[in-house]
């Protein structure tokens, strides 16, 4: 097996809340994903990345564990995951966990150990600081630091038994953990050695450069309502190289060439994410990056919804391709539990639905790079168009709502941009069929079913040669099938242009051309692009040449 394995695969994201529900109780859970594995074989997926399943208070949907070694009764039981886990294995496809060791839940034992006493072992696990001097706890401004969290708010939560505060990037139930303490990464490690033993294949690791703080722990330059910008001070930090270096050495040595390790890495830049990916310093294998998905967000931040600028999208995905170039890996995604449905942000989930969803996929899929498909994604689900705030579940929303209210914005506006950019988009149940709750449960759903799964739907698909589903398949197929898809050079054409996106790959004398028309309007294709044989395409009988179609894309290739 190549070590590099991961270069040629397709990675498929499987939300588990919202996937499949085995017993009714509204909750997709462990043996629902076991009912639709064969349903991602025929899909022709490699990898299937699992959001967490563990022990959790939920309150932000799994991503504050209190417990790493057991699952959540909600998703079933270890005995579940195991047979998942062979299931999966069984079908040559492999299995990857959600990490998340920035922060715990803070009713893991470590966190409760740890605020029980100033004199607690455990007490600098996390990290806690008394009030600024002549602040008592609890008053406004006496925060140790004045960090926004990524939830609103600050970041700092008066403990009132000890008298100091503690740290929380996102929720207060977040509380972050003190990777400057060797202990703290130790226990990591030796957690993280034991679902390798298990055979999962590898990890996705939320938010993993926000373990290396700045120290001292500093104010952020001055933000709205009061609160600084820490971000500086903690991503991407001076240990952070070191910290997943030390990783690599303890948990991944001796093992790594059949694993997959992926960071998620908010702000990160391409000059750090060619460090953590470059596989001489034995870091991790690919980066996720956030610049392609902040293109949109306005001044108010990111449910100030702006237009597309397909030329500012083609520039940033165009650089990281660049700059990550034959040393770096880049991961390729649209859509994630954290983003909107990509049809209905940068395509048209109208009239052009199915053909934007392809042109899209096929964009994403044929850079240099290994691409994810959230689930539903495969199908061009779209946004939820949840109308009123009472059927929102995210945490980041809910607060949202509020502080933009509290900013003077109505609530039409903030109603618009939670409708476009809210996290619960992508959270809706999968629309496996066209019954009551979408073949999701037989229970009620735990977020509302997005209400055209009547049409759009897995049922409606697989057999449909037309598909989204379909062409999803034949992508994933042809990537498999061509080298020159997973380690071509890239060379990004028509820059300038507001329509078409457009690039070329080539690798032994193999010329891969893929021109797309991003827009409802047709689009001229420039000279310098080039032909070739029309080998993948979303229009039936369309030609090789000649002027593209509203979202019309082309996969040209020659030799």
């Amino acid at each position: 097996m190549s070590s590099d394995w991961w270069k040629s695969a397709v990675v498929y994201q499987i939300y588990p809340r919202s996937f499949q529900d085995s017993n009714g109780d509204g909750i997709g859970d462990l043996n629902g994903i076991r009912q639709r594995l064969d349903y991602l074989h025929d899909l022709g997926v490699d990898v299937l990345w699992l959001s967490p399943i563990y022990e959790s208070p939920h309150a932000d949907n799994g991503y504050d564990i209190s417990d790493y070694q057991a699952i959540d009764p909600s998703f079933g039981s270890m005995a579940d995951f195991d047979a998942l886990l062979a299931e999966v294995h069984e079908r040559d496809m492999r299995l990857v966990m959600d990490l998340v060791v920035n922060h715990t839940s803070d009713e893991h034992p470590w966190f409760l150990e740890s605020q029980a006493s100033k004199r607690s072992a455990k007490r600098d696990w996390y990290w806690w600081s008394p009030p600024r001097p002549e602040y008592s706890l609890g008053q406004e401004g006496g925060e140790p630091t004045n960090w926004r969290s990524f939830f609103s708010g600050p970041v700092w939560e008066p403990h009132e038994d000890s008298g100091e505060y503690y740290l929380h990037l996102f929720h207060k139930k977040q509380p972050d953990l003190n990777w400057e303490n060797p202990e703290v990464r130790q226990a990591v490690y030796t957690m993280m050695s034991w679902w390798l033993d298990k055979g999962v294949d590898g990890f996705r690791m939320d938010v993993i450069n926000l373990i290396s703080k700045v120290l001292p722990l500093q104010d952020g330059a001055p933000g709205a309502g009061g609160l600084g910008n820490g971000f500086p001070l903690y991503a991407c930090g001076p240990r952070m190289h070191e910290f997943l270096q030390e990783m690599h050495r303890e948990v991944f040595d001796g093992r790594d060439a059949e694993l997959l390790t992926v960071g998620e890495m908010p702000g990160v830049t391409p000059e750090d994410a060619l460090l953590v990916t470059d596989p001489d310093r034995r870091e991790l294998d690919m980066v996720f990056q956030f610049d392609h998905v902040d293109v949109d967000h306005g001044p108010g931040g990111k449910f100030d919804v702006q237009p597309l600028d397909l030329v500012r999208l083609k520039s940033i995905l165009g650089r990281w391709q660049s700059e990550l170039g034959e040393r770096g890996w880049n991961s390729l995604y649209w859509d994630n539990h954290d983003q909107p449905r990509v049809v209905s942000r940068f395509g048209d989930d109208g009239e052009h639905r199915a053909r934007s969803a392809k042109a899209l996929a096929a964009v994403l899929h044929l850079m240099r790079g290994t691409p994810y498909i959230y689930q539903g994604e495969e199908l061009g689900m779209t946004n939820a168009g949840l109308a009123t705030i009472d059927d929102y579940r995210d945490v980041e929303s809910l607060n949202a709502y509020d502080e933009l209210r509290a900013q003077g914005w109505t609530d039409a506006k903030v109603i618009e941009g939670l409708q476009a950019m809210s996290r619960d988009n992508a959270r809706t149940p999968v629309q496996w069929d066209a019954s009551p709750h979408a073949g999701f449960t037989t229970g009620t759903p735990w977020l509302k079913v997005t209400g055209n799964h009547t049409w759009l739907n897995a049922a409606a698909q697989v057999d449909d040669s037309d598909s989204v589903w379909a062409f999803y398949r034949e992508l994933i197929a042809f990537r498999h099938a061509e080298p020159v898809v997973a380690h071509g050079d890239f060379q990004m054409l028509m820059p300038e242009d507001p329509q078409v996106f457009a690039y070329r790959r080539a690798l032994d004398g193999v010329v891969l051309t893929v021109v797309a028309n991003l827009s409802g309007q047709t689009a001229e294709v420039d000279g310098s692009v080039g032909g070739g044989e029309l080998v993948l395409g979303n229009i039936d009988g369309a030609s090789s040449e000649g002027p593209l179609a509203p979202w019309e894309v082309r996969v040209l290739r020659s030799a």
